[in-house]
């Protein structure tokens, strides 16, 4: 067998259709992580890169439903929802909760994984269209940004702002480098006071999509900006990660 190119989490509390779900998405060179509950699934993808959700409708305790709707309003990861046959209601709630596809019970194993290798392949995350860090996702084609899949209206400047510092999570970007990649130019007049508005309006405008995500954009002081991912204290979502006040 070829060395895995894909990783799906497959959220099933049955073991022996886990064992048969994962045997089927490794003959289409998946590499698979399982969980028995949604509350273990939320754990796995807060530590975890997935490119694929295969994922129970009936699961004890946080539905699949309730799963599905918290991974695709936060990730921009495909889901497939496997449901009962005949339980219409289920996948129309589960299509309502951004599930990419349905398979109902019982199902051919390979149509299942067909399917899977099909989503991954066409996803944007695959093929370089989009970039995602926590809350944010780009639309590198579109220049789009997104919080939690809503979309934000940005400026070209404010785009070509937010998309720097999410490509570059974690680092400290120095107000010249935010310019140049902004503006076009490290020494523009007034440049910081350019930067500290853009800025200001970039958190408001991610903060009335998800009040969280304005912290993920933090003034350091005497050097520039920094974008962090909120930290993830479980199934409930991402905790409050509030910024401090600019510093100059």
């Amino acid at each position: 067998m070829s060395a895995p190119l894909w990783r799906a989490l497959v959220v099933e509390d049955e073991p022996a259709m886990r064992d048969i779900i994962t045997f089927a998405l490794e003959t289409q060179d998946f590499d698979t992580v399982t969980a028995g509950t949604a509350e273990a699934a939320w754990a796995v993808i807060a530590e975890q890169q997935v490119d694929l959700v295969v994922l129970d409708v009936m699961l004890p305790g946080m539905s699949g439903i309730e799963l599905c709707r918290r991974i695709t309003s936060t990730r921009p990861v495909p889901v497939i929802l496997l449901t009962a046959l005949g339980e219409t209601s289920q996948r129309i709630a589960g299509l309502e909760a951004g599930a990419s596809d349905y398979v109902t019970k019982p199902f051919h194993p390979r149509e299942l994984a067909l399917r899977a290798a099909g989503l991954v392949r066409r996803s944007p995350v695959r093929d370089g269209a989009l970039a995602q860090s926590g809350p944010v996702s780009l639309d590198l084609r579109a220049a789009t940004a997104y919080v939690r899949g809503k979309r934000v209206d940005l400026t070209p400047h404010e785009y070509r702002l937010l998309a720097a510092l999410v490509t570059h999570p974690d680092e400290d970007l120095p107000f010249r480098q935010l310019l140049l990649l902004g503006w076009g130019e490290a020494q523009l007049l007034g440049g910081r006071e350019l930067l500290k508005t853009a800025v200001y309006r970039l958190r408001l405008k991610l903060e009335s999509v998800d009040p969280a995500a304005r912290g993920c954009i933090a003034s350091v002081r005497g050097v520039g900006y920094r974008y962090s991912v909120p930290a993830t204290d479980g199934p409930d979502g991402p905790a409050t990660n509030g910024a401090g006040d600019e510093a100059h």
